[in-house]
């Protein structure tokens, strides 16, 4: 009796973890396109996705007090440096949107130096509607857009080794 009560136990934990961290990126998007995102950097510039249309574009949904986006960070930093003056089909190099999740600004400008995190578009969305209008429910959640500005990888697909694998599949 005691060994079914765990079981059951463990059982309800496991559908409570995955029915909070399944990625939920079901898109709603017209054409196909991405949905524009419109954010203030660190500087307090107003920064757009729209900005870096031409080139493959990483959106990264992260935040400073997330372990497993800081555990990415370092792999994201990898590929920005080794793809983004790649030639791609359907794109003029390789650039990263991150998309900040904080609600602390010190703790978010913080997280980008200390993760050494090189590339220019930074924006905090301590409101939630960037990550709304991309569906996203959980962090770290990342979507690949070319360089017409079209969702072509999402979720998955971009964590660890399997983003350099699917960057390759758009080099020229």
């Amino acid at each position: 009796m005691k060994f079914s009560g765990f079981l059951f136990i463990g059982l309800l934990a496991a559908l409570f973890y995955f029915s909070f961290t399944i990625e939920n990126n079901d898109v709603s998007t017209k054409n196909g396109n991405a949905p524009e995102i419109e954010l203030f950097s660190p500087k307090g510039k107003l920064i757009k996705l729209s900005d870096l249309k031409g080139k493959l574009v990483l959106i990264d949904f992260w935040a400073s007090w997330c372990g497993p986006c800081r555990n990415e960070s370092p792999n994201v930093v990898e590929a920005y440096s080794k793809y983004r003056n790649a030639k791609f089909t359907n794109a003029k190099g390789f650039d990263v949107f991150s998309v900040s999740l904080d609600r602390d600004v010190e703790a978010w400008k913080n997280a980008i130096k200390i993760d050494n995190l090189s590339w220019s578009s930074h924006g905090i969305d301590s409101e939630g509607k960037a990550a709304e209008s991309y569906g996203v429910n959980s962090i770290p959640t990342a979507f690949l857009i070319d360089g017409n500005g079209n969702i072509i990888a999402k979720g998955e697909q971009l964590r660890g080794l399997n983003l350099h694998i699917t960057l390759d599949k758009y080099l020229k």
